[in-house]
């Protein structure tokens, strides 16, 4: 699993990209391309699987990308805006999920048993 941030700047009409941890970068016109060159880089670096991505603009003229490479299929990203991000395990949202359903059904219960006050409208 490889895991690759970059900090992101834009330079007049070009954006570039370049790795914190490795001599990876890219460059390109638009926040868009220069995700997918940065995709491309990181993943002729380390091709061992599936690939996430993250970008987060911190001013109007930088940001964080992020690239996570063979990490866990089918999961999903938790944090505010992906800048740092991390994944979840593929199962990890089934069980939430699971409790929602439990509480709402309580929920309904209660509201149920309100009903009951010891006399019916047709007594």
């Amino acid at each position: 699993m490889g895991v690759f941030t970059f900090v992101c700047r834009n330079s007049g009409d070009e954006w570039t990209g370049k790795s914190i941890s490795s001599d990876l970068e890219a460059s390109a016109g638009s926040t868009f391309d220069l995700q997918r060159k940065l995709v491309q880089a990181a993943y002729s670096a380390d091709s061992s699987g599936g690939i996430q991505s993250s970008f987060s603009l911190v001013t109007p003229t930088s940001g964080v990308f992020q690239v996570i490479i063979g990490g866990a299929s089918g999961g999903a990203f938790i944090g505010g805006g992906g800048g740092a991000a991390v994944a979840a395990p593929a199962g990890g949202a089934a069980p939430a999920a699971e409790a929602e359903k439990k509480e709402e059904k309580k929920e309904e219960e209660k509201e149920e048993s309100d009903d009951d006050m010891g006399f019916s409208l047709f007594d």
